[in-house]
């Protein structure tokens, strides 16, 4: 159970580990950013070039792809920030801004995977009744939609202090000791409409989906792979990227309550801890949504099959030839 300490059992018990945070984060930071931008460059270059072929997903994918760029850009100066301890040398106005485009880039991907699983959703289970009935224009709409419905949920962090009055060059990613009790119900209230709400409606689609194509036998095969394979990847950017996240993000506040009141456990450390992974497993999201190309790109999933069975001959062909070379000796001597 909690306890009342001193501020002395405070120190010893509830400190946070601050020195993880500055040798985790950095070069997290680093590989993210090298690895997403050159995905992401090339994702949406294949997007591009496959334009006519991918259909109405292609502007969902165009803007995850955006999504994702605007966020990595930002990292050099995390990086900068973490590693210089946690001291921010670009002023609160750029910090809000840094930390506006994480959540911008989080639950922009949120909202675009939702469409692209209601759009496959649609085109799985009621292929005659949409054919024809959704253009470009639709698409181009919703995306407007969806930056608009995260604008208007994120915009109120950007009103939360992102520093302590006694720590005047810290970049939280919440909010100051301060004002944690008003942050903590507006960080809830996100999770559900930003997160939870997707969720159950990519669980729905997708669950239909795989009932469909599970039941039925004259779906076209590569669509019934692509299909599935997009419901692996996104089982992998919520399992991985976003669960962790958004269960951490609210433990963590809540923990900062209780220790403001003087309630303190040795668990709230490990808390910290997760929540620190779960951002860098947050942020992961920007170098795996490219999978989502990959995935519906028919070009390139044929390109990885014939691979895949050259492969395979070649090494069968190795096979037997070692198996040759072994046994003709012998089968010379008798």
């Amino acid at each position: 159970m909690f306890g009342n300490i001193t501020q002395g059992d405070n120190n010893s018990r509830c400190g946070i580990n601050l020195h993880f945070t500055h040798v985790f984060l950095p070069p997290v930071y680093v590989c993210v950013f090298v690895v997403g931008t050159l995905f992401n460059m090339w994702g949406l270059r294949s997007v591009w070039l496959a334009w006519n072929k991918i259909g109405s997903i292609n502007i969902f994918m165009l803007n995850l792809g955006l999504a994702d760029l605007q966020y990595l850009f930002t990292l050099p100066f995390l990086v900068a920030y973490y590693a210089r301890n946690s001291h921010w040398p670009f002023g609160q106005p750029f910090c809000k801004v840094t930390r506006f485009c994480f959540n911008l880039n989080l639950y922009g991907s949120i909202g675009f995977l939702t469409c692209i699983s209601f759009y496959r959703y649609l085109g799985v289970v009621h292929p005659m009744r949409v054919m024809g009935k959704i253009s470009s224009r639709h698409s181009l709409l919703i995306s407007v939609l969806v930056w608009l419905l995260v604008i208007v949920q994120i915009l109120p962090d950007v009103f939360f202090d992102k520093n302590n009055t006694t720590n005047q060059n810290a970049c939280f990613d919440t909010t100051s000791n301060e004002r944690m009790r008003e942050y903590l119900p507006y960080s809830l209230g996100w999770t559900l409409t930003g997160f939870a709400v997707p969720l159950l409606i990519i669980i729905l689609c997708y669950g239909h989906v795989v009932w469909i194509l599970a039941k039925k036998s004259n779906i076209n095969p590569l669509l019934k792979q692509r299909s599935l394979k997009l419901v692996l990847v996104l089982l992998l950017l919520f399992s991985v990227c976003f669960v962790p996240y958004h269960i951490f993000r609210n433990l963590n506040l809540q923990t900062r309550i209780l220790k403001q009141d003087g309630i303190c456990r040795p668990g709230f450390r490990h808390v910290y801890i997760a929540h620190q992974v779960g951002r860098c497993l947050a942020c992961m999201n920007s170098a795996i949504n490219p999978l989502i190309y990959i995935v519906g790109n028919d070009k390139f999933l044929i390109t990885l099959h014939r691979f895949r069975d050259r492969t395979r001959e070649s090494l069968t062909n190795i096979t037997h030839a070692v198996f040759y070379r072994n046994t003709s000796p012998s089968l010379g001597r008798l």
